[in-house]
């Protein structure tokens, strides 16, 4: 279903919502108006009463109305936000390879000397990573001798420790890990010393 459609959608639910109310309202009235023609002086004042009841009630049913259209709007609102994010989340993941290659490139222009094809690579490089971090994307700054956390590092081997004070920790980083806001979107990929 197109943004369009849903945002059609939601009109045509706010719409009949407040058709809903204004025909509560409007057989309150005619209920009250009806009941005030047929009535006699010695039953009016139980009547009246009767009325102010009624009256009550339908203000009730509207108060209601009203509150449960107030959370749908602050519902569908809320569920449009996070269809933003995880839409530009897909896009970013995907670019994330990209952002991989550009790296290795880099690595093996620098091995080969090429300074000017290196400034060229560098520039399109920084402005490529400077334009998703624009969008919320975060590098996870993971180096060697960190504590491993299996909630935020993704082990894909064990080897032993160079030095004991590797031993559990991060020897060495695979993949790079990143967060677009608060969510890990890839996890740094380490290798951890037994």
């Amino acid at each position: 279903m197109s943004e369009k459609e849903r945002n059609q959608e939601n009109i045509s639910e706010e719409e009949s919502i407040k058709d809903q109310v204004e025909e509560i309202l409007d057989e309150a009235i005619e209920e009250a108006e009806s009941k005030d023609n047929g009535s006699s002086r010695e039953g009016e004042a139980s009547e009246k009463e009767q009325l102010k009841a009624d009256l009550e009630k339908e203000k009730d049913k509207f108060l209601r109305l009203f509150a449960e259209f107030e959370n749908y709007k602050r519902r569908t609102s809320k569920e449009r936000i996070e269809m933003f994010k995880t839409a530009s989340q897909d896009v970013i993941v995907s670019m994330l390879p990209v952002l991989d290659d550009f790296d290795r490139a880099l690595n093996e222009i620098r091995k080969a000397g090429d300074k000017e094809l290196l400034k060229g690579v560098e520039l399109i490089s920084n402005k490529f990573k400077e334009t998703l971090r624009s969008k919320g994307l975060e590098k996870m700054e993971v180096k060697e001798g960190d504590t491993f956390d299996a909630e935020i590092h993704e082990a894909i081997t064990q080897i032993p420790a160079p030095k004991d004070k590797l031993k559990g920790k991060v020897v060495d980083v695979v993949e790079k890990g990143y967060k677009l806001g608060d969510r890990i979107i890839r996890y740094p990929k380490v290798v951890t010393g037994k």
